[in-house]
């Protein structure tokens, strides 16, 4: 009698999610949600600051809204019906989502010669949720985190892309930040990604869920091998939407200012097909969090070696294709063809040797800058150099580009990372250099070029900026078939090479 009085008891209590914790941070200047469950028919009253608000649940479930909040704080928020809850020390200002694989995840600890930062890291105004990780094969409606002060304690295990992002939008913006860190290493796009999406679309349901099927029958085979074999299982193949279901449909509809992603090294062998699909995830997340275009913003593919412990010599003898080259350019064709979506370029910032560049710092603040400029609307420079257009006269492609700024200027040195290509589509290096708002490329090699290119490679060694102190994006001015795009048609094979 009594486990069934505290059983009843339960039933009865008002409960939120775990994203409404002691240290929350609300999103400013919109209606805020805020949602839980109680008992059928039981009225459920939020109180925030000046504000009151009620609403009965209905299936178990409630749901209201505050309307337009000012940043600032820290206030207490309460929520009460049959029993009474009280959130201490909630901020009102910018809220991000924070996603993607290894390089989101990576920790400040393991960052770039981070103790001097993690020692300084005490802010009261930037707050932090890491969402733990969770494979679910249907969309989950909770997630077992709280929100935490940022400090020298709490930042060691935290993103620190997330991390430098957060502190310096908060020093930037003056107001109260929260990052919600949701990331899993060697992630592809499509676990992110829900159901609905990908087996509403006949490409996807063929090239990725049918791709798992046979993934899956595979590993089960491999693992009662192993099993015989008395070793250990093998790692499980990512199921389509997993990450979605257990990480993003969570915090769905938590106000948020916008989201940073750091993702596509799994998804470089199918660089073409991310043109799509990167898209479409960025337009599933929006659709689902019911906020509009809310700004994205994307961090491009650092420079990375597959071949390792090659010289740069060896990197560099001649230009060749690459997949790496392929999704970096599919991030920024997305960039341009949705709106509020942004990309960091961090060419200067990679590891010859290490899939995992160590430094951090400066992926943050570019991606803060992006969020100056495509969420909020300052007109501040917060890109580099990136392709315009290009005309080829007497030998020379001469190039035009975007994001100019006061000026283009080569960094260290002679110009490099130029290659060109005539009628044949086999490229050589090029001598380039800065002529006013343009670059002129040229090689004895090609007389009459038909395409430049630059940066396409694995590990792009470059050096074109903006007098402003931003790395110009690698780009390609051809449309010539990639090692992930659609085969050539027949007949042209021996053209297309």
């Amino acid at each position: 009698m009594l486990l069934a009085g505290l059983t009843a008891s339960a039933l009865a209590d008002v409960r939120v999610p775990g994203l409404f914790t002691d240290n929350m941070v609300l999103q400013q200047g919109m209606a805020v949600p805020v949602w839980g469950w109680a008992d059928e028919g039981e009225v459920v009253t939020v109180q925030f600051r000046n504000q009151t608000a009620s609403v009965k649940a209905r299936g178990g479930k409630w749901m209201l809204r505050l309307k337009a909040l000012k940043p600032g704080g820290p206030d207490p928020l309460t929520i009460a019906g049959r029993n009474h809850l009280e959130i201490k020390n909630v901020l009102v200002g910018e809220v991000w989502v924070c996603s993607g694989q290894s390089n989101m995840e990576w920790p400040m600890s393991r960052s770039f010669e981070p103790q001097s930062d993690i020692a300084a890291a005490a802010n009261g105004n930037l707050r932090l949720f890491t969402v733990p990780k969770l494979r679910a094969l249907e969309p989950t409606n909770d997630v077992p985190a709280v929100w935490r002060e940022c400090g020298p304690e709490t930042v060691p295990g935290f993103s620190a892309v997330a991390y430098y992002f957060g502190r310096a939008l908060q020093r930037d913006r003056q107001v109260p930040v929260g990052l919600i860190h949701t990331s899993w290493g060697g992630s592809p796009a499509e676990v992110w990604m829900s159901e609905a999406v990908l087996k509403g679309d006949k490409e996807y349901k063929r090239d990725i869920f049918d791709a798992y099927g046979e993934s899956e029958s595979n590993y089960l085979k491999a693992k009662e091998q192993a099993a015989r074999d008395g070793k250990p299982a093998p790692w499980p193949p990512w199921r389509p939407t997993e990450l979605y279901n257990g990480m993003i449909a969570p915090l769905i509809p938590y106000a948020i200012k916008g989201a940073i992603w750091y993702q596509g090294e799994s998804n470089a062998p199918r660089a073409f097909q991310y043109r799509r699909l990167f898209a479409d995830m960025i337009r599933n997340w929006r659709r689902d969090w019911g906020q509009g275009d809310f700004a994205f913003l994307a961090v491009q593919l650092a420079p990375w070696d597959r071949n390792r412990k090659r010289t740069l010599e060896q990197i560099t003898e001649t230009p060749v294709e690459s997949d790496w080259a392929e999704l970096r350019e599919a991030q920024m064709i997305v960039a341009r063809t949705l709106k509020n979506v942004g990309v960091a370029v961090i060419t200067d910032v990679g590891d010859k040797d290490d899939i995992h560049p160590a430094r951090k710092g400066p992926v943050g603040e570019r991606l803060a800058a992006a969020a100056r400029r495509v969420a909020y609307g300052d007109q501040i420079a917060w890109a580099g150099p990136a392709f315009k257009s290009v005309s080829f006269s007497k030998g020379s492609a001469i190039i035009s580009f975007d994001h100019v700024g006061q000026g283009l200027e080569a960094r260290g040195g002679v110009l490099q990372g130029f290659s060109v290509a005539g009628a044949d589509r086999k490229f050589y290096w090029a001598t380039a250099e800065v002529q006013g708002a343009k670059v002129a490329a040229s090689s004895p090699n090609v007389p009459a070029p038909v395409a430049v290119r630059y940066g396409w490679a694995d590990y792009p060694v470059v050096n074109l900026w903006n007098q402003d102190g931003f790395p110009a994006s690698p780009f390609r001015s051809d449309d010539f078939p990639m090692l992930s795009g659609p085969k050539p048609p027949a007949g042209q094979e021996k053209r297309a090479k």
